[in-house]
Order: C-alpha cells, then structure tokens, then sequence
C-alpha cells in the first residue's frame, strides 16, 4: 500500500471560512529550469544530511515499503520503472487511470514483507539493488527488521529517503529535517520528482512533469480567484483503524492542508498532527463545518457514494450534508506526482470550477 523556473504562482490562500481565495504567494525554491541539463557523474546530493554519490545512474533499485506509492509512482511517471528490481509499493485504486496496471507491471522481486510491512534486510541484499529506496528515514530502522543506511553503505550500495520525509523516523532528525516534515506541501512532490531526475539523469522529463502540474494548478486558482473559501473535510472510511473512536481516518496537515488550500477551501481539522487526528470522536465531527465532503478510496471495491450517503445521514447537520456535495479522490491526495487532480477535484466540487 499506502510526496521550470523559480518563480512566483498564483496559489491559494485562506484564512478562514468567508474569506476569499487570495495570491499571489512565493513558492519554495526548487530548481526547475525550462529545459534541464544532463547529469555530470559523479553526482553527490545531500540526502537527511548524508552525503550519497552516484556515479552513474542506478540500474538495481529496490522500493522500501512504508504504507508509500510516492516513490514508485515517480518512477513509472519519470519512465524509469525498469530501473526497479523489486518494488514493494502497491494501492488498490488510482485517480490516474494507468497507473493501478503499470505498478502491477513493475517487478516485486519475490520479496515477502516481514510483520512491521517492510523488506527484510536478508531479501535486500540479495537482490544485489545499487540502491535502495525508503519513502520516511525510519524505513531503514534495524529494529523493524530494515536493513540500515550505515549496512548498506558498507555494502557499497546507495541509499536515499524522500527528502521531505527525513525528519520522519529518524530517532536524531535534523531541525531543517523536521520542519521540512511539518510543512509538507505540493512542492514536496516536485522536490522528489526532480530529485529523482537528476539521479537518473531524465532531468528533462521531471521538469516536464513539473511544468505540467504547475500549469494545471495555476489554472485552477485563475477560475477560483476571489470565490468564498469552502470548509473541506477529507476522510478516509476504508482505512477507520486509524481513528480509535470508530470513525472514518481523517486527514489533515501538510500536504492535505496545502492541497485543500490550492482548491480554495480550509481544513476543519487542519494543522494537526497524526496522534490528534486519530483522536477526533463524533462530537468533533459533527460540530466541524463541513462545506465540501471529500471521501478516499482504498480499495477498487469501495464505493464513494455509499460512504457519503453514510456519513450525511450520521451528520445531518453539515452544510455538505443538506447539498450533498462530495467529491471522492485516492492517490492524488498523498505526496506523488498526481497532487493536481486531488486539487482539482476538490476545486470542482467547492466552486464548480
């Protein structure tokens, strides 16, 4: 199972319910020239502050688990999913309609999970990877079961972690680390993209991605421009082990947060951490403004209609509820590469964009 030119776009900012859609705001400094040069090897990047060197581009990448599709989603966006000799990564569903079947497509390698859902550290080096692949810093912790970045360096074997996901896991993380964490956004996904980019040297096709995605949400936040921001509440039923008082897993903070924004809405429950949100009970909820319904899939099997019509009947009070109106998003919400459908799809049902 389950994150071009530097320049200024016009993204979305609320503060409040009533408040208008409002930009424009500087965007994090990723480095996406208009064409992109090739690779120079050896390339050495910092990756959680350690430095890693490739000397040319990976040909045996093993995908860490970590409840993840970021990673191997960029890969097959990227074209380089034949770099992968085991992927671990999979989701039931997709908002992009390829992708369920070209992530089926990639090889497992034959690796078994062990019971923390991660890659034994005896399967990974026998697949022989020259490098290996972690979605959050602890997917390389030795006490579940993980082979550490110290062990696979004396391997000789390449290491990265989703740079926005250093500070997640690691038991000293550094400050610049964790609040790259909190603030997960969009351009946490861009940042991974054209990371990967240069690794592989496919610069080109990252920043065409990166362009793309861009001129999509800059789209949306022209047709929403000065609109009445929305109360947007995403909520997850299939995966309601998450919550501890029954209800459906509730999603709010970093990249949640920021898409919701770009699609002119706010987050009743944003800003909160994991621990909190696992926490909300029904008083919560229901006492929440709740605009704009948004319902995750997980599986292929669930059906967004149905989990709508469950919560508006448990929640009649909702504005949602009385104009039953939902949208139902899966991967794109998560960091990856798809982050301007989930905005878009929210846009939509908030201000029928």
């Amino acid at each position: 199972m389950i994150a071009l030119a530097t320049s200024t776009l016009m993204v979305i900012t609320v503060c409040g319910k009533g408040n208008t859609v409002a930009g424009p705001v500087a965007r994090a400094a990723v480095p996406s020239p208009v064409t992109a040069a090739p690779t120079a090897y050896p390339l050495t990047i910092d990756n959680c502050g350690r430095g890693i060197t490739f000397d040319k581009a990976p040909s045996r990448v093993v995908l860490l688990n970590g409840t993840s599709v970021a990673e191997v989603e960029s890969f097959v966006a990227l074209g380089i999913s034949d770099r992968i000799v085991a992927n671990s990564q999979s989701y039931g569903v997709s908002d992009e309609p390829s992708m369920v079947a070209d992530i089926a497509a990639v090889p497992t390698g034959g690796v078994t999970l062990n019971q923390n859902y991660e890659v034994p550290k005896e399967q990974v080096l026998a697949l022989k990877p020259d490098l290996v692949v972690s979605t959050w810093a602890g997917g390389f912790d030795e006490k579940i079961g993980s082979i550490g970045r110290d062990q696979l360096e004396a391997a000789g074997i390449n290491s990265f972690v989703t740079p926005s996901n250093c500070g997640n896991g690691d038991p000293a993380p550094r400050p610049e680390d964790e609040e790259r964490y909190r603030a997960q956004s969009v351009e946490s996904s861009t940042e991974l993209l054209i990371q990967l980019g240069r690794i592989f040297d496919v610069q080109q096709r990252a920043v065409d991605l990166v362009n793309q995605s861009r001129a999509q949400l800059d789209d949306i936040a022209r047709r929403i421009a000065g609109k009445p921001a929305k109360s947007v509440l995403v909520v997850y039923p299939g995966m309601a082990m998450m919550n501890n008082n029954g209800l459906p897993a509730v999603f709010g903070g970093g990249i949640y947060d920021d898409i919701i924004a770009r699609a002119g809405g706010t987050n009743p429950f944003g800003g909160r951490t994991n621990a909190e949100l696992s926490e909300i009970n029904a008083e919560a909820m229901a006492s929440a403004e709740v605009d704009v319904l948004v319902i995750g899939l997980f599986q292929a099997s669930e059906n967004a209609g149905v989990f709508a019509d469950d919560l508006f009947k448990k929640f009649p009070q909702w504005a949602a509820s009385k104009t039953r109106t939902f949208t139902a998003v899966s991967d794109s919400i998560y960091l990856g590469p798809f982050n301007a459908i989930a905005v878009r799809k929210i846009a939509d049902a908030a201000h029928g964009a």
